[in-house]
């Protein structure tokens, strides 16, 4: 039988057994070309959705990019009739979330399209041709390639628009997880600790273990009367670390001896703890330095701007002549805020005289954030074209502002976000299938 009888088959013969069926499919995958457009022409349905269907060339096609990815990564395949069973339902899923992204107005325009697949092929080290041409000589479709990135950045849309709106985290939840261990595990700070140890001959009298505490309390004191702490290390510990002045470099929480590990959680830089007294030895520990989540401290800008655009009644070159003239009047004297306020097209901050409060760099696209750090504290800054159109940006102030507990905070709320937004999709993905009206074509499905 030829590879095109066995493509009409596949197609027309109803009652073929499952297993007969994937067969013919798997078959079908390493035909010619030929038989392939000849196929294209007897394409059946194989599941209708809702108000769409699954035809046989897709799940052909999926079939075969399946095949390929698993022959790369020397894979093992499952059976046949459960590999045809997953691809089926995952074109089921990907159908409805489609139907739905439409129902809801949700797309990707070709302008938006556009820049992820150069941004694709720039992550990769390539032009948007070198990467064309390497498609097309894996044996790729570049418009197939378009679409496919079309298709998962609209899927990804639509998830983050229905599910992340059925995530609720409480102050609770935050805190609960802060004070977890795992949370301190994983985002863990990192920790540079001083240690002196003092100690204690198995065979000493209570006297001289009551002395050596002394002593220990003793170190403590001068340190925090403002001996240096490397001298005293080096003079009295019998540490491992005596010869670095007691430095144990940086270590993250769990990296630390267990015996104070906890006490160096909770000092601040600089704090010296109280003696510990293990077994048969004296511990006296001081917080070098401490970095990460803990004590992330942000360059923040008070800062305003005038925005004009170009638009279809004016053009990019007079857009920049306005921006240019209001840059002349504020170098004459003109107030910046009165400025920004009447001709600012930023709606966001226009009537408030382009302000745009407190911020970091990463709030912004790189050339405004790049001229905002070059910008002098009082100044204003020379014209410049970002992406949204031409900008003069007025700095306010400067600070340095500690983003420790803020930063912690992002991050616990991020994990949870993460954790929970698993598992509502899921949950909405069922319940998706389970609404949907889905009518499967193949023989005993």
């Amino acid at each position: 039988m030829s590879s095109t009888q066995l493509l009409e088959n596949f197609i027309a013969a109803p009652k073929l057994s499952f297993l007969a069926l994937v067969m013919c499919a798997l078959a079908c995958l390493s035909m010619p070309e030929t038989a392939l457009a000849q196929y294209q022409k007897l394409d059946g349905i194989v599941a209708v959705v809702d108000d769409d269907v699954v035809l046989a060339s897709e799940l052909l096609d999926r079939l075969d990019l399946v095949r390929r990815s698993s022959e790369e990564n020397g894979t093992r395949l499952p059976p046949n009739d459960i590999l045809v069973s997953q691809i089926m339902e995952r074109l089921i899923l990907e159908n409805l979330q489609r139907q739905e992204a439409e129902r809801r107005g949700i797309n990707i325009d070709d302008e938006t399209l556009s820049r992820a697949v150069n941004q694709f092929a720039q992550n990769n080290n390539l032009t948007l041709d070198e990467f064309r041409q390497a498609l097309i000589a894996d044996g790729n479709n570049f418009r197939q390639f378009r679409e496919d990135i079309r298709e998962e950045m609209l899927v990804n849309r639509l998830q983050r628009a229905l599910v992340s709106r059925r995530i609720s985290i409480t102050e609770q939840d935050v805190q609960g997880l802060l004070n977890s261990p795992y949370y301190k595990q994983l985002f863990s700070d990192e920790y540079r600790v001083g240690h002196i140890m003092i100690t204690i001959d198995e065979k000493a009298s209570e006297e001289a273990a009551r002395q050596a505490l002394e002593k220990a309390n003793s170190l403590v004191t001068n340190l925090r009367e403002g001996a240096e702490f490397g001298p005293v290390a080096m003079a009295e510990s019998s540490a491992s670390s005596a010869l670095e002045g007691g430095d144990m470099g940086w270590r993250k929480a769990g990296e630390l001896p267990s015996l104070f590990a906890e006490p160096v959680m909770q000092m601040s830089v600089g704090e010296i703890a109280q003696p510990i007294v293990s077994g048969n030895s004296i511990h006296v520990i001081k917080l070098l330095e401490q970095r990460g989540a803990g004590v992330q401290k942000a360059k923040q800008t008070k800062v305003r701007h005038i925005l004009v655009r170009p638009s279809e009644i004016r053009t990019p070159s007079e857009a920049e002549e306005i921006i240019r003239d209001l840059h002349q009047r504020l170098g004459s004297g003109s107030d910046f805020i009165e400025l920004a306020t009447e001709y600012s097209e930023d709606p966001g901050s226009a009537l408030n005289g382009g302000d745009l409060g407190w911020s970091t760099p990463d709030q912004f696209v790189g050339i405004f954030a790049e001229v905002m750090q070059s910008t002098d504290e009082g100044a204003f800054s020379e014209p410049f074209l970002s992406q949204f159109g031409w900008h003069v940006l007025l700095v306010e102030g400067l600070r340095e502002q500690d983003m420790s507990d803020e930063a912690r905070r992002n991050m616990a709320l991020e994990l949870l976000h993460s954790r929970r937004f698993e598992e509502e999709r899921q949950e909405w993905l069922k319940e998706l299938r389970d609404e949907a009206f889905v009518e499967i074509r193949l023989p005993n499905a």
